[in-house]
This record gives C-alpha cells, sequence and structure tokens, in this order.
C-alpha cells in the first residue's frame, strides 16, 4: 500500500508496514523535549508517579519562554527542572540556548523522518525537514518520557501542490499567510499537509520553518515540506551521519488534493484577533502603530535577520515606535554579531534580546500594553497572545519597513519622513474567583449548559499565558474564560456540575493543559464541541476529562441554562426540558480506557 509522508514516518516508529487514517498506533519517539513553563509539571507528574526517564540521551529541556530570567515563577520552575536533570543526566538547553524547535534541527538531534514530541505547541515547526513534531501537555510528555513511546491516531493527508512562479515581494510569511486566507483556521483541522511544486522546491530551510510554524495555526496537525537536497546536508552535516531521504510513496491517498498558482499571492497582513484574519497588505496600509517586533520561531532566522538589516541600514526607526529583535537562537545571534547587523539594528534605533521565544509568552521582549498597536512577525495574533494591545502578523521586511515609517507599509513605500505619533493606553482588570471541584466520574451526566456559539476558540481565551506557571489545579478555575470577550465573568456564574457546549475548533492554539485543568477545578464535567484542536483533544483525554463532539443538535432547540444529560456509554444527549434526544459522536477506545482509569498516569 502507497503511504503519505505522515503515513510513512508513523509506519517506520510503530513497527507496522502500513497504517491507516484513523488508526491508534505507538510509535517510538527519538525526540522528547519539555520547556521551562511544561517542565516543571512534566518532572512533578513523573515524580507523583514514580516513574523513571526510559532515555536519557533522547530527553531533553529546553528554557526558551523565559530566557530573560524576568519572572520568579519561571525561574523557580527552570531551577527544579536543572535539579531533577543533574540528578538524572538529562541534557539542558538553557536560557542561552534559543528556541528548542530551532535547536533540535540546529544540533542534528531530528533529522528526516524522525519524531519529536515537545511542550512547544509549535513542535510541528520539525515538517521543515520533513521531520514528524507535535505538541503535547504536560502528562503525554511525562509518559513519552517514561515509556519512551506514544499513542496517536494517524491523520487524514492533504497535498497542496503550488504552480507558477512566487512574485519578488512575496515572502515566506506571506506565503503562509495567503494559505490562512484561503483555508482558515478549521478546513485542514486536524490533517498532515505535504507541499509540493517547484516554488517548494526552492524554499531555504530558514522559509521552510516559517511556513511549518503556522500549522498549527491552520488547524493542522503538521505542515511537512520534502527535504531537498540541500535540506538533507544540512541534516547530514549537523547529525554527523548519512540519512536516508523521506518521501512519500507513488499513489498515495490522500483526504483532499489542491492546486494554487503561487504567482497570484501578494504581501498579506493578519488583522488583529485571529491569524486567518489576513488580507492585502494594501486594506491596511498606513494603519499607526506603536511598536514592530521582529522574531520568533516563526521568524526570528538569520535570512529574517538579514532582510531587516537592509532595510534598517542608513534608517532610523520613526520617533515614538519601539522595535524589538530577537534572533531564534544563539548561534543565529552570533552571526549576526559577525555580519554586523547588531550594529545596524541598534544604530537604528531597535532593542535585540538574547535568543528565545520572546513576545508569544508573558514577561518576555515582544509584549505590548492596553491599546499599543504592534507589527509582529510572529505566528499568533490571538487577543492576549502578545499583551493587551493589537497586534498585527506580517514578514520581516513589513514589520521593519513599518516600523521606519511609523505605519504599516511594504518596503517599497518607506516615506522620507516617518508619521508623527501619540500614544494611548487603558488599563484592564482580570477576574478572580473561587475555585471549584468535582470528583466524580460518572458514565450518566446532567447538568445545566452554557452555549458558547463561538468557532476557534482558542488557549490564551480558555486559559491566558500569563498563569501559565500556576501548577496547582484548585488555583485555575478562577481564570477560566478570562480572555474570552464577553465570556470574562464566566467564573463566577458558573456551578459546579455545568456542561459547556460550543462550536468548532474548541482549544485551538498551545499545549498547555492548565485550558484542560481550569474546567476541572471550576467543577465543569464535559465540554460538547463540533471539533477540538488536536492538542487540546489530547490533553482532555489524557486528564480523563470528558469531551465528545456532534454534528447537528439544532434539533434539541436548546437554551441558555436547559438540564441535560448525556450517557457517556451510549453518546445519547437528551434535553431534559423537552425530553427530546439525539445520538451524537462517540468516545474513541483510547478515550474509554484512559477514562476508565482515570487518567493516562494512572
Amino acid at each position: 500500500m502507497a503511504l503519505t509522508l505522515i503515513e510513512k514516518i508513523i509506519a517506520n516508529h510503530s513497527g507496522n508496514e502500513v497504517v491507516k487514517p484513523g488508526e491508534i498506533v505507538d510509535i517510538e519517539i527519538d525526540v522528547r523535549a519539555a520547556r521551562d513553563f511544561g517542565g516543571a509539571n512534566v518532572v512533578k507528574n513523573l515524580l507523583n508517579n514514580g516513574l523513571e526517564v526510559e532515555d536519557v540521551s533522547k530527553t531533553f529541556f529546553t528554557f526558551d519562554c523565559n530566557p530573560t530570567g524576568s519572572d520568579q515563577k519561571y525561574a523557580a520552575n527552570q531551577q527544579f527542572c536543572r535539579d531533577f536533570a543533574r540528578e538524572k543526566n538529562i541534557k539542558i538547553y538553557d536560557v542561552n540556548a534559543g528556541i528548542g524547535t530551532h535547536l533540535v534541527m540546529e544540533e542534528g538531534l531530528a533529522v528526516p523522518g524522525s519524531t519529536v514530541v515537545s511542550t512547544d505547541s509549535h513542535a510541528n515547526i520539525l515538517g521543515a525537514i520533513g521531520a514528524f513534531g507535535q505538541g503535547m501537555g504536560d502528562q503525554d510528555i511525562a509518559a513519552a518520557w517514561a515509556a519512551g513511546k506514544s499513542w496517536f491516531k494517524v491523520p487524514e493527508s492533504v497535498k497542496i501542490t503550488f504552480n507558477g512562479k512566487r512574485p519578488a515581494n512575496v515572502y515566506a510569511k506571506d506565503v503562509v499567510l495567503n494559505l490562512l486566507n484561503k483555508f482558515g483556521a478549521n478546513t485542514l483541522l486536524g490533517c498532515s499537509v505535504e507541499l509540493y511544486g517547484e516554488a517548494v522546491d526552492n524554499l531555504t530551510l530558514d522559509e521552510r520553518i516559517t511556513i511549518s510554524s503556522m500549522a498549527t495555526e491552520m488547524g493542522a496537525i503538521i505542515v511537512l515540506i520534502p527535504p531537498s537536497d540541500e535540506i538533507m546536508n544540512y541534516c547530514e552535516v549537523k547529525s554527523g551521519r548519512k540519512l536516508d531521504k523521506i518521501e512519500a510513496d507513488n499513489g498515495a491517498t490522500y483526504k483532499n488534493e489542491y492546486e494554487i498558482n503561487i504567482n497570484e499571492f501578494v504581501p498579506m497582513i493578519s488583522r488583529p484577533g485571529h491569524p486567518d484574519n489576513s488580507t492585502n497588505i494594501d486594506d491596511v496600509r498606513k494603519t499607526k502603530i506603536d511598536s514592530a517586533f521582529i522574531g520568533s520561531c516563526t521568524n526570528g532566522r538569520f535570512e529574517d535577520m538579514t532582510i531587516t538589516a537592509e532595510i534598517l541600514k542608513g534608517r532610523k526607526i520613526a520617533p515614538g515606535v519601539v522595535l524589538k529583535i530577537v534572533p531564534s537562537t544563539d548561534t543565529i545571534w552570533n552571526q549576526c554579531l559577525d555580519a554586523g547587523y547588531i550594529k545596524i539594528f541598534k544604530e537604528a534605533g531597535a532593542l535585540v534580546s538574547n535568543a528565545g521565544c520572546a513576545g508569544c509568552a508573558a514577561g518576555q521582549v515582544g509584549q505590548n500594553g492596553p491599546g499599543e498597536i504592534t507589527i509582529s512577525t510572529g505566528n499568533r495574533n490571538f487577543a492576549g497572545k502578545q499583551g493587551k494591545g493589537k497586534v498585527y502578523l506580517a514578514s520581516p521586511a513589513e514589520a521593519a519597513a513599518s516600523a521606519v515609517a511609523g505605519y504599516i507599509t511594504t518596503p517599497d513605500q518607506i516615506p522620507e519622513i516617518a508619521a508623527e505619533f501619540k500614544s494611548t493606553g487603558k488599563t484592564a482588570e482580570g477576574n478572580i474567583s473561587k475555585s471549584k471541584d468535582i470528583s466524580e466520574r460518572p458514565t450518566l451526566i446532567e447538568g445545566k449548559i452554557w452555549i458558547i456559539e463561538e468557532d476557534n476558540i482558542d488557549t490564551d481565551m480558555i486559559f491566558h499565558n500569563r498563569y501559565l506557571t500556576i501548577t496547582n489545579i484548585d488555583e485555575m478555575g478562577q481564570y477560566t474564560f478570562d480572555n474570552l470577550e464577553g465570556w470574562k465573568d464566566f467564573a463566577k456564574k458558573a456551578e459546579p456540575g455545568d456542561i459547556v457546549i460550543t462550536g468548532k475548533n474548541f482549544g485551538a492554539g498551545s499545549s498547555r493543559q492548565q485550558a484542560v485543568d481550569c474546567f476541572k477545578s471550576l467543577g465543569v464535567q464535559i465540554i460538547i464541541a463540533k471539533s477540538f484542536g488536536s492538542i487540546y483533544e489530547r490533553n482532555a483525554i489524557n486528564a480523563a476529562f470528558p469531551i465528545l463532539t456532534y454534528d447537528d443538535i439544532a434539533e434539541l432547540n436548546l437554551q441558555q441554562r436547559n438540564k441535560i444529560s448525556i450517557d457517556l456509554e451510549t453518546s445519547i444527549l437528551t434535553n431534559l426540558e423537552t425530553g427530546k434526544s439525539v445520538k451524537i459522536n462517540e468516545f474513541s477506545s483510547v478515550q474509554v480506557d484512559i477514562y476508565k482509569k482515570g487518567g493516562l498516569l494512572n
């Protein structure tokens, strides 16, 4: 049987000659990493369950979320992990190293066809070299560290072929924003996407990283780019060994195949709120900005720094505008130093930080304040993700040009005199509520419903990243939905035994376990949605927290705070106010098993 790229990688690591979409298999994990915010919980899970690390040579810590040491809780978590690593002889890429997903490529730990898991939801960035990377919650990672394997459901594959030549003013970031404009946040939900065509073959490693890094924002499991000879040579040099090229088989079966004319792509920008809210940059040109950010796992590469230096050389950042630049790894930082880029950045008036993830995590370089307008090269602009301001996503070229102009623009339209600027700002208050708990795990659940008619509710809306250092589940409930407009008082209104019903792609975004555990803390019994983000689904299943999906429940005529029942064994959903019932989608076999034993680690 002919296999797609993802099927071939999973088959190679599962001991099976053939795997098919929908099958659940255990696969060997070649690289097992935990970051600083998730690492502490990974260690606690191991210690609390009496588990040992299966193979320390394949196990790593990467401290990239807070490399500045600016937060006491982060510092405490990092040191906790350091102590564990010293005891177990585990390699740490500490705060001076850079972004973990980049380092595993730079250090030759990940190679084409390999498997990588991390507490980083953008571990699928490894698709840039034709490897399978997957972000996971802390229970998942603890299990992988202890067993060396993890269960996976083989995803369906989608093939995208680019025809034509990429326009000269269209950068890799523009390519992925054009794709988001076409496919949105859930058309490719749960799929492994493969890219083909001459324009793809010609992509550099840095460009591939930019495109693959935003698979999560498209709802995809991963964007896999077949490795070129140049990529194979890079990986062989870094790993110090001869490698076999990984390719899909001729005649492989795809869920969908698309042909796209890349010559029709234009410079794009994502409006604040959602990465898929992308548009031609002309639609927002001359929008006044307060700040610009160049970096993140999406655009912190040396080629990105080169483009930035070319635009900034001999120019100054607009008065009142702040430009923050963060290379993705220390190696790239030093390349910038050797090339004279750091001097160019500083002479232009930019702030240059040490390597790391930067503005995607609270307390780091790149965050913005209430009312602040930022143009950013990051991968997410969810409300509150990079701070309390508004974030437009763009390429490094557009971000650098806009920093000089004082408003959103492209390199070919930088004015001789920068726009004048007057800053504004607002303060915001969080919601505080007493945490709640529910410990029963019935097969028949009854409760009042909260209907949240919204798709693509991301994990920052559910449990914001400023609370990621919280490890006590009892403290989590009070912060549930406090970053979701219209629902910021949810924690105050929720009652033990409540049920949440919502739309598509619930839990999109990061790998944080807290976005599941906060509901358990409040006493919410179950979440029923049209679909779930793939990492969120895993986290809920592994925590034995019931989640179910439905296709159509309109005939139940559910109203806010109706009382319903759901039978987990039959998947029958009943409106107890009217007596009407429908059958929704069933638990998977792995979900039943984990639910019955009370969690993945039990």
